[in-house]
């Protein structure tokens, strides 16, 4: 697992850095011998002891040769409100009501902010997912949500977990992780501390 670098900044970055900053985002090409997870969970082994990654299901929202991407969405930090998260990114908020909960998306780059949510919203810079969830990096959400247009459904993380060129491959050999289809239900309604037995659940079920 990579915790910094300049690969996973490229990768990654551009979700929140160049949403933010108008900024074309990189095409992440798959070959058609690579099989992509991008939209499927990675469910932590029970073997892996390192406290940053125990009992995480992380959602995969790039996967190519050249690496891979995924947020964490069962780690919970409390709730801020969205006009102190429009004032950190520099934007001015005092008239925006409402409260969000954060979570932590992983240990890479922790100030950038990842919105996922269902399908019935989307902007220009929106990346979709798997036709049931997409992610979408820009101050507007925000807006949106407090004006109820914003999506139906939300999970804001902050930071995301990097592999490089065939780091997750080869943990996923070692069974350090398995996999599942991830599903709105799972990601947005299930109670956190049940999301992992749920993905484990899932992953007997899909065998």
């Amino acid at each position: 697992m990579i915790c910094l670098g300049r690969l996973m900044l490229a990768l990654c970055g551009f979700l929140v850095t160049g949403a933010l900053l108008g900024a074309v985002p990189p095409k992440l090409e798959q070959g058609p011998e690579h099989s992509s997870l991008v939209g499927q969970v990675l469910i932590a082994s029970p073997k892996i002891a390192d406290p940053r990654f125990q009992r995480t299901v992380i959602l995969i929202v790039r996967h190519s040769k050249e690496g891979a991407v995924g947020i964490i969405i069962n780690r919970p930090i409390g709730e801020h409100s969205i006009a102190s998260l429009l004032a950190m990114l520099g934007e001015n908020g005092s008239s925006v009501d409402g409260d969000v909960q954060i979570f932590a998306g992983g240990p890479v780059q922790p100030e950038a902010i990842f919105i996922i949510h269902t399908t019935d919203y989307a902007r220009s810079e929106t990346i979709p997912i798997n036709g049931r969830v997409a992610v979408t990096s820009s101050s507007q959400v925000f807006r949106d949500i407090a004006r109820d247009n914003g999506p139906r459904r939300t999970l804001i993380a902050f930071g995301y977990a990097g592999w490089g060129p065939s780091q997750l491959e080869a943990e996923l050999a070692r069974n350090d992780w398995f996999t599942a289809a991830a599903d709105a239900e799972l990601i947005f309604e299930e109670r956190r501390e049940r999301v992992w037995d749920s993905a484990m659940a899932r992953r007997f079920r899909d065998l």
